[in-house]
């Protein structure tokens, strides 16, 4: 683990915060090309959780934007703690705004009985989200820990439940493509939701820490 000392170097904590430049242009970048291919197969196969997920992605690419701003005020110590505080307020409208657009997305799902299409493109997204998405939560909460940014911290869980996100899409597709059960999807996104709201009322009240954020 790395030692979490807020008197570090000025050297290392450049070299961090570079790093953590890097992941957020990832970010940025993955999250766009994943929202505009899940949002266009979504439409055409009329499935609500790959516009969901779409979406969710379009809010990881405002969360990134969102700690670039704050890297970039990263050298000034007096700002820097503001920023933490602003960002992390960011990142947490992000979750909130995403565990309610779920909520509503997932109980319409269920009272209209909407079954998705069989998605290949969307089974293929979900499987690439599940490789990548791991692999970069767990070196968003690195920089994190070294910089003791619980704005970072936070948007590694965002990137966490993008994950969670990713498998109950995957399992949604997939037993609604293989056994019929049309609504393991949104009963699925359901059980999220207090989870992701969770952290997004932890994000406004400034609770989110990064003392364990290395798994």
């Amino acid at each position: 683990m790395i030692d979490l000392n807020p008197e570090s170097s000025a050297a290392e904590r450049s070299r961090f915060v570079e790093r953590g430049r890097r992941l957020e242009y990832f970010t940025i970048f993955w999250n766009s090309l994943e929202a505009l291919a899940a949002l266009i197969s979504g439409v055409i196969a009329g499935s609500v959780a790959l516009v969901a997920f779409g979406l969710d992605s379009l809010i990881e690419v405002t969360s990134g934007a969102a700690l670039l701003w704050r890297l970039h005020q990263d050298k000034n110590a007096l700002r820097r703690e503001a920023a933490d505080r602003l960002t992390l307020r960011i990142v947490g409208s992000c979750f909130l705004v995403l565990s309610a657009y779920i909520a509503y997305d997932s109980l319409a799902a269920l009272l209209r009985r909407e079954a998705p299409a069989r998605s290949l493109p969307g089974i293929a997204i979900a499987v690439a989200s599940l490789i990548a998405m791991p692999l970069l939560s767990r070196a968003k909460k690195r920089v994190g820990v070294a910089l003791g940014s619980a704005a970072m911290a936070a948007d590694a869980r965002q990137t966490d439940f993008c994950t969670y996100l990713s498998a109950i899409l995957l399992g949604g597709l997939l037993l609604n493509a293989l056994l019929g059960l049309w609504w393991a999807d949104p009963a699925a996104g359901l059980v999220m939701v207090p989870i992701i709201a969770k952290e997004g009322i932890a994000g406004w009240q400034g609770k989110a820490c990064c003392d364990t954020c290395v798994g």
